[in-house]
C-alpha cells in the first residue's frame, strides 16, 4: 500500500509516525514555554521584586480538614502535587513506549537502555569525583536526568538538519532515563516510608486494579483512587509524586473495553502539563538571586562544577561510548541515517537535565544556599550541552548536505 501496511485498519503511519509527530510538535512549543517560564523567574528573582518572589512561593496553603489536612508552601504544592500529573503523563508515554512504541522490541530498546545507563552512571561518578561524600554528596542524582521537552525541542529546531531517527533515538534515551530517575527518587529521595500508610496506598492501588478488572472504563472513579493513593503515599514518606507514576504504570496501553484509555488521557494530559504545570514548576524553581557574592561562590564550588560536569561531559561521553561499544558489539543497531558524529550531538543534548535536574536538587538539599548552588550548575550544564549538542548537529548537517550535493553532481 503506498501509505503503510494496515493491521485492523489502522495504517503504520497512524499508529505509530503520526503520535510521535506530534509529540516532537508539543515538545517543541512546550520547551518554548518553559524556557521563557525559566527566564521570567530569573528576571523576576533579581529584579525589586525578588522579595515578592520569595513571598509568594513561601506562602503556606492548607488543603482539607481537621487531622486529614495537608499544609505545604506553593513551591511545594507545585512540586509535591501538580507534579505528580506532570510524572503520571510521563508514566504514561513510557507504558506506551514499553508495550506498543519504539521501546516493545527488545532488540529495538536495547540500544537506547544502555545509552541511558550510560548516561546515568558515568554523570554520577564524575559528580562523587568532583563533590566527594558529605552532605552535598546526597545530590549525586542531580545530572543523570534529561528534560524532554527542552532537548527534543532544541532537536526539532534543527529541522531537517538532523536524520528524523535521530530523534526517536534520543526520545527513546530520555524515556528510559526518565525510568531511571523516577526509581531513584522512589528509592533514595523519599523518606523511610511509614509502613500503616505505605500498605493504605497499596491498597488503594489493588482498588484501582480491582475497578480495572471489573471492566470500569469510566475515568473519574480512577481519580477519586489516584488522589487517596496520592494522600496515602505523601503522608507514608515516599515522594508523592512516585503516586502518579504508579497510577501511570497501571493505565492499559492497549484498548479497554473499546476505548483507548491511554490515547485518551495522554490528549487530554499532556497539553496541560507541557503547558501550565512544568512551566509553572519553572517560574516556582527557577528563580535564583545571581546578585552578590552568589557567583563567585559558585565559581569555586566542588556542588556547581559537579552539577555542570557530570551534565555535559558525564552525559555527553557516557552515552556516546556506550552507544558505539554496543553497535560494534551488535547489542543493537542505530536508527537509519545516523552516523558517529550524530550520536555526539544527541548525547550532548541529553545533558540538558533542567526539569527533573532541579527537581531531584530540591528533594536532596535543605538549605535554601546549596539548592541555589546546585540550580546554578543545572543552568551551566545544561546550557553547555544545549549549545554544544546544536554545534555539533548543525556542522554534521552541513556534511550531510555537502553528501548529498556530490551524490547530486554524479
Amino acid at each position: 500500500m503506498k501509505h503503510g501496511v494496515r493491521k485492523g485498519g489502522t495504517s503504520v503511519r497512524d499508529s505509530i509516525v503520526e503520535p510521535v509527530l506530534r509529540f516532537l510538535r508539543a515538545e517543541t512549543t512546550g520547551g518554548i514555554v518553559l524556557l521563557a517560564a525559566a527566564l521570567v523567574a530569573l528576571v523576576w528573582a533579581n529584579s525589586p521584586l525578588s522579595d515578592l518572589y520569595r513571598q509568594l512561593w513561601s506562602a503556606e496553603l492548607a488543603l482539607g480538614g481537621g487531622r486529614w489536612a495537608v499544609t505545604e508552601d506553593l513551591r511545594h504544592w507545585v512540586n509535591d502535587g501538580l507534579m505528580t500529573v506532570f510524572f503520571f503523563v510521563v508514566a504514561l508515554e513510557i507504558k506506551r513506549e514499553m508495550v506498543t512504541g519504539e521501546l516493545r522490541a527488545a532488540r529495538a530498546a536495547a540500544l537506547p537502555a544502555l545509552a541511558a545507563m550510560g548516561g546515568v552512571v558515568l554523570p554520577v561518578a564524575l559528580f562523587l569525583l568532583i563533590v566527594g561524600g558529605g552532605a552535598e554528596g546526597t545530590g549525586w542524582g542531580i545530572p543523570m536526568a534529561t528534560d524532554i521537552a527542552f532537548a527534543v525541542g532544541v532537536l526539532a529546531v534543527l529541522g531537517n538538519r538532523v536524520p528524523g531517527g535521530a530523534r526517536v533515538f534520543l526520545l527513546s534515551i530520555a524515556i528510559v532515563d526518565d525510568v531511571i530517575a523516577i526509581a531513584v527518587i522512589a528509592v533514595f529521595y523519599s523518606s523511610t516510608p511509614q509502613t500503616w500508610w505505605l500498605a493504605a496506598a497499596g491498597a488503594g492501588l489493588l482498588t484501582a486494579l480491582g475497578m480495572r478488572r471489573s471492566g470500569v472504563a469510566v475515568v473519574w472513579p480512577y481519580a477519586v483512587v489516584g488522589v487517596a493513593v496520592w494522600y496515602a503515599t505523601h503522608e507514608s514518606g515516599v515522594h508523592a509524586t512516585i503516586a502518579g507514576v504508579v497510577m501511570g504504570l497501571l493505565t492499559p496501553a492497549r484498548p479497554f473495553r473499546g476505548r483507548d484509555v491511554l490515547g485518551d488521557l495522554e490528549r487530554r494530559l499532556h497539553p496541560m502539563s507541557a503547558f501550565f504545570i512544568v512551566p509553572l514548576f519553572a517560574l516556582a524553581n527557577a528563580g535564583v538571586d545571581l546578585r552578590g557574592k552568589i557567583m563567585s561562590e559558585a565559581a569555586g564550588s566542588p556542588l556547581v562544577w559537579g552539577v555542570a560536569v557530570g551534565l555535559l561531559v558525564g552525559k555527553t561521553l557516557g552515552i556516546t561510548l556506550v552507544t558505539l561499544a554496543a553497535t560494534r558489539l551488535r547489542l543493537g543497531v542505530l536508527p537509519s541515517g545516523i552516523a558517529t558524529r550524530h550520536v555526539w550531538g544527541i548525547a550532548a543534548l541529553a545533558g540538558i537535565g533542567f526539569t527533573v535536574s532541579l527537581f531531584i536538587a530540591d528533594l536532596a538539599y535543605q538549605a535554601s544556599n546549596v539548592v541555589d548552588l546546585a540550580k546554578i550548575g543545572v543552568f551551566a550544564g545544561s546550557l553547555a550541552s544545549g549549545v554544544i549538542g546544536v554545534i555539533i548537529l548543525t556542522v554534521s548537517g552541513r556534511r550531510r548536505e555537502r553528501a548529498r550535493e556530490k551524490e547530486a553532481v554524479r
